[in-house]
Parts: C-alpha cells; structure tokens; sequence
C-alpha cells in the first residue's frame, strides 16, 4: 500500500486552479486546510461528527462559492476560515441543531436514570410472559409474533397462512383476556 503524497500549491496556484475548476484544486485544498479548518469548526461546535459533515459542506461552499473571493479583500485563507466559522455558527443556532440537541439529552437522562435504578424493560420480569402462556395456543402464537417479534398483521396472516381477519380476531380476543388479569 502506497502513501499518497499531499499535494501543496503556493496560494496564486491554488486560486488560479480554484477559479477554473481544476481536480487539482480540491485536492490541493484539502491537503494544505482540511486540519486548520477543522480545528476551527470543532471549536465552534465540540462534536466529532457534526465537525466532520460541516467541514464537508465548508469545502463545498468554498468550492461553489470561488467566484464571490477577492485576493483585494483579504488573503484565501481567512476567507475560507470565515466560511467554516459562519458555517459553524449557523448549524448551531439552528432550530434543527437545538431540537436535536434536546432529544439527545432526554435520551441520556432516561438510560442513565435507567442504569442508576437498574432498570429495564423486560417482560418476562413483569410476568407478562407468563400470562400470555396462559393463552389459548392460537392466540399465543399470534401475540408472539406481532408483540415480541415485530411482525405486522399481515406478516403474521403470511407466516401462518390464515385470514387477516382471523388474526385480527384472535388477536383482539387475546388482548380482552389478558386485560381481565389486570382489572
């Protein structure tokens, strides 16, 4: 297996191979920025992932947005910091981005309440098994299937080979026993 060599351009090749659309200039621009750039998002956003996918859409950005650079401006490089910090910023104070951020806390705050009570879902501790053992054999095999399986109703009709409509039956007429334990 070969290293591939980074490819490093002084910064008037690179402008000149970005402003015509060269395959050189997008490697070229990854090779010498990708690290300082990143650097910049993971700052702005402290995640691995969402560093990694901004740094993407940053490299997209500069790459369709070339045409609005001016070297009388300032020099490639802050612009294209520029981009990656605005980019950043932006994810982070969207909508998006903090709804997202508020289903991944809720989602940690349930596991690590579930695992400081040593709890968890499990059926068979709730005697739930039990009671459905308790069940007429073809009502049983229908509960199982869709309950504790995942399979739809008609999956369940297929895999028995009987009528949608019986496994409806069977189904419901299971549900009104096992209510009768609880009530």
């Amino acid at each position: 297996m070969t290293k591939k060599r980074k490819i490093s351009l002084t910064e008037e090749e690179l402008i000149t191979a970005l402003r015509q659309h060269d395959k050189i200039a997008a490697e070229a621009l990854y090779d010498m920025y990708s690290s300082s750039l990143f650097g910049v998002i993971i700052r702005v956003v402290q995640n691995n992932e969402l560093a990694e996918d901004l740094l993407q859409e940053t490299f997209v950005k500069i790459w369709n947005s070339f045409s609005s650079y001016s070297a009388d401006k300032g020099r490639l490089f802050t612009w294209m910091v520029n981009i990656a910090r605005n980019l950043s910023i932006d994810k982070i104070r969207s909508k998006d981005y903090k709804n997202q951020t508020k289903n991944h806390e809720l989602e940690l705050n349930v596991t690590s309440i579930d695992a400081s009570r040593n709890t968890a879902y499990k059926p068979e501790l709730l005697g739930v098994k039990d009671l459905v053992n308790n069940l007429r054999p073809e009502q049983k095999i229908i509960l199982d299937l869709i309950y504790f399986k995942g399979y739809t109703h008609l999956e369940a009709a297929d895999e028995l080979s009987i009528p949608l409509g019986t496994i409806k039956t069977r189904l419901r007429m299971a549900i009104i026993q096992l209510r009768k334990y609880f009530n």
